[in-house]
């Protein structure tokens, strides 16, 4: 199964296609989606949807992960980087693909261990966890530790469902 991660972003938004098979990771390509910060909001917008849309159509992942964003300090910063997420969740959303947000700090301790560890002990562990991985931006190694996060705790979901489902809970 391949699994989109996305890095919302106004500027950059980062992505990276995993795929898993059970408990294997495999690599298979990041970028980030630029904007032209010259545009208004609205068709900075457009242009990151025009980009996930390419990316969706190029790859068929089947699921994405989204890292959730920090609320900034400054309220406009924090608007505009808010209408990005909402492309993030809407694109994948919009093509079938079952979108699941988690923290910075999840996705943190889903790769490295401690939910407080630097941008740079991110980046070493998705070298080790994805063999080959050359990543081309801390957005797009950003959106493939949201992917990896997610290979991680969907199958953790998936079993927790199950059981319910077996128990009759589920009704």
């Amino acid at each position: 199964m391949l699994v989109l991660g996305i890095d919302p972003g106004l500027r950059n938004m980062g992505w990276g296609i995993i795929e898993t098979q059970g408990n294997k990771l495999k690599y298979i390509d990041d970028g980030i989606v630029i904007t032209n910060s010259k545009l208004d909001t609205p068709k900075r917008l457009v242009q990151l949807y025009n980009g996930l849309k390419k990316i969706i159509e190029e790859y068929h992942p089947e699921e994405a992960a989204v890292e959730e964003t920090f609320v900034n300090a400054n309220p406009v910063t924090s608007l505009k980087l808010g209408q990005a997420r909402g492309i993030a969740l809407f694109v994948p959303s919009k093509f079938g693909l079952n979108v699941t947000e988690y923290s910075p700090n999840l996705i943190k301790k889903s790769i490295v261990g401690s939910g407080h560890a630097s941008k740079e002990q991110i980046q070493m562990m998705i070298n080790i966890i994805l063999p080959g991985c050359k990543f081309c931006s801390a957005d797009s190694a950003d959106a493939l530790a949201a992917a990896i996060c997610h290979a991680h705790h969907r199958d953790y979901k998936n079993k927790i469902l199950e059981t319910q489902n077996i128990l009759g809970l589920n009704k």
